[in-house]
C-alpha cells in the first residue's frame, strides 16, 4: 500500500430514539427473544420515525463529531456518505448533508456498497486525501433498514436497525491512520442478497418483494465466514505489523455467530472483537462506526491503538483496512 497522508482525527454516531426489542417483534411474526438471541446476538434494535431519514441521521451524527471534539467543519471539501438507503434516488444524501451543514465549498457523493460501505468510504477518502486532491472529509456511514425491511418475513427483520457514524478524515503526513487496506466483489453472488429497485430480474432470473431488502441467509454466511477470514488475510501480507499486533477487530456487526466464527478461523480473541449489534443489530454501512464509537466511549479504543476493521455484505463485496488510531 502506498504511504498514506490521512489520518482519522474525530468521530461522532447518532441512533434513533425508538428501541424495537425482540419482545415487540414477538407480536409481529413467530419469533421469540430467546431463538433471536440464540440466532444472532442481537437483543434489540433502533428504529427511525416516519419522516426521519438516511440524511438526518448522518446530519445528527457529524453534530455529534462536531460538539465532541470542537472540530469546524466550515472548510471540509467533500462528503462521502455510505448508504444503501438514500432518501431518494437523487439528489443524494450527501447533498442533502452539504446543505444540511452549511458546507459551502465541498464536494458530495453516496457511496453503496452496502455492509461494505463504510470501509469503502474510508478507502475512497484515503486516496483523495493521500493524493493531494483535498484536504478535508467527512465520511459517514448510515442506513435506515426499518424502511426497506419486510416487518413480515421473520428471516430478516429480526436482524435489521437504523443508526450512523460519521468520522472526520483529514491531511496528516507525520502520523497517518491508514497502514494497510483490502477490497473485493464477487457480483455473481448479488442474488443471495438484494433489494429491488428498477429492475426486476438479474442475471436473467426474476426477483421477488420489490422494494424490499430480500437475503439467503444461509448463502450469505457461508460466504462471509469463508472470504472474510482470507481477505483478512491478504490485507496482513501488506501490512507493517503482524496479527498478533492488531488490537481490535471491528467487523461488520451482521450477526453475533458470524463474527464468532471468523475469529474461530482467523484465531482472533473474540474478547478483542468490537461491534454494536447487540443494542443496534444489524445498520448495514453505520455498524463499523457505531461500533468504534461505542469502543471509544467505553475507554476501550485509545490513541495508539491498532484496529482492523472490516465490512461485508450486498454485492457481494467486502473491504478492510487496518488503521493506526489516533484521533483529536
Amino acid at each position: 500500500m502506498h504511504t498514506s497522508k490521512a489520518r482519522i482525527t474525530a468521530i461522532g454516531s447518532y441512533v434513533p430514539k425508538r428501541t424495537l426489542t425482540n419482545y415487540d417483534l414477538e407480536k409481529l411474526v413467530e419469533t421469540n427473544n430467546e431463538w433471536v438471541l440464540q440466532r444472532t446476538g442481537i437483543n434489540e434494535r433502533r428504529i427511525a420515525h416516519q419522516y426521519e431519514y438516511t440524511s438526518d441521521i448522518s446530519y445528527q451524527a457529524v453534530r455529534n463529531l462536531m460538539e465532541r471534539y470542537n472540530k469546524s467543519i466550515d472548510d471540509v471539501d467533500m462528503i462521502i456518505v455510505c448508504t444503501m438507503t438514500p432518501d431518494f434516488k437523487t439528489p443524494s444524501v450527501a447533498s442533502l448533508l452539504q446543505a444540511k451543514l452549511g458546507i459551502k465549498n465541498a464536494g458530495a457523493m453516496d457511496v453503496n456498497t452496502a455492509c461494505s460501505g463504510f470501509t469503502y468510504g474510508l478507502h475512497v477518502a484515503n486516496g483523495l486525501i493521500t493524493s493531494g486532491l483535498h484536504k478535508k472529509i467527512l465520511v459517514i456511514g448510515a442506513d435506515t433498514m426499518s424502511k426497506i425491511t419486510n416487518f413480515e418475513d421473520r428471516s430478516t427483520c429480526i436482524l435489521f436497525g437504523d443508526g450512523g457514524g460519521a468520522v472526520l478524515v483529514e491531511y496528516d503526513e507525520q502520523q497517518p491512520s491508514f497502514l494497510a487496506a483490502h477490497v473485493g466483489s464477487e457480483g455473481e453472488k448479488a442474488k443471495n442478497l438484494y433489494c429491488s429497485n428498477l429492475a426486476y430480474r438479474m442475471f436473467d432470473e426474476d426477483l421477488m418483494n420489490s422494494g424490499k431488502l430480500v437475503q439467503n441467509g444461509r448463502e450469505v454466511y457461508k460466504w462471509a465466514v469463508t472470504t472474510v477470514p482470507k481477505g483478512i488475510q491478504k490485507l496482513m501480507e501488506n501490512a507493517p505489523i503482524p496479527f498478533s499486533g492488531v488490537d481490535w477487530f471491528v467487523p461488520h456487526s451482521a450477526n453475533l455467530r458470524m463474527i464468532e466464527s471468523i475469529c474461530e478461523k482467523t484465531n482472533f480473541p473474540i474478547e478483542k472483537t468490537l461491534y454494536s449489534l447487540v443494542e443496534y443489530g444489524n445498520t448495514s454501512a453505520a455498524t463499523i462506526p457505531l461500533s468504534l464509537d461505542k469502543g471509544v466511549l467505553e475507554g476501550k479504543i485509545k490513541n495508539g491503538n491498532k484496529l482492523l476493521l472490516y465490512g461485508f455484505g450486498g454485492g457481494l463485496a467486502h473491504s478492510g483496512a487496518l488503521i493506526d488510531w489516533n484521533i483529536g
